[in-house]
């Protein structure tokens, strides 16, 4: 397995570094940090803070995602569904929860919020063209890849 090392800074006292539950985990788990509860009314978002900020090589990605336990149980994802931290970012990485149930719920401090996969991209060259190469898929939208 391949590892790379990701360099952090503690922006508050209480942050907390992040931590893979299992050694195959692909995303390592973010916490609140945060100096009381906050309450993320029902429909409604919120930003969390970690207290952290990250320098992520150039050539790889942060993406945050939800944590499926929170999701499920409780309701609460990422309102952006996938955060995308830049390898030039260095600012404080913050996770926009939504609360998609009927009721409050209430995060605590130093509790799970979401999980951060570190992943390679390309950075592409668009390129305009007058016509594209044709496949037979063709134009076909949303469920038209599916089978007989």
């Amino acid at each position: 397995m391949d590892t790379t090392k990701i360099r952090f800074k503690k922006l508050d006292e209480k942050a907390q570094m992040p931590y893979y539950g299992s050694e195959y985990a692909a995303g390592a788990d973010l916490y609140a940090c945060m100096e009381e509860p906050l309450t993320i009314a029902a429909g409604t978002t919120e930003f969390v803070h970690t207290g952290l900020a990250m320098e992520i090589p150039v050539g790889l990605v942060g993406l945050v995602y939800a944590r499926s336990g929170l999701a499920c149980k409780k309701g609460l994802a990422p309102a952006n569904k996938v955060g995308v931290i830049d390898s030039d970012y260095r600012g404080e990485i913050m996770v926009a929860l939504h609360n998609h149930s009927a009721e409050d719920i209430t995060i605590e401090a130093g509790e799970r919020v979401a999980q951060m996969v570190i992943a390679p991209y390309v950075f592409a060259q668009y390129e305009e063209a007058e016509e594209l190469e044709d496949t037979v898929r063709g134009d076909g939208g949303f469920g038209h890849s599916g089978t007989k």
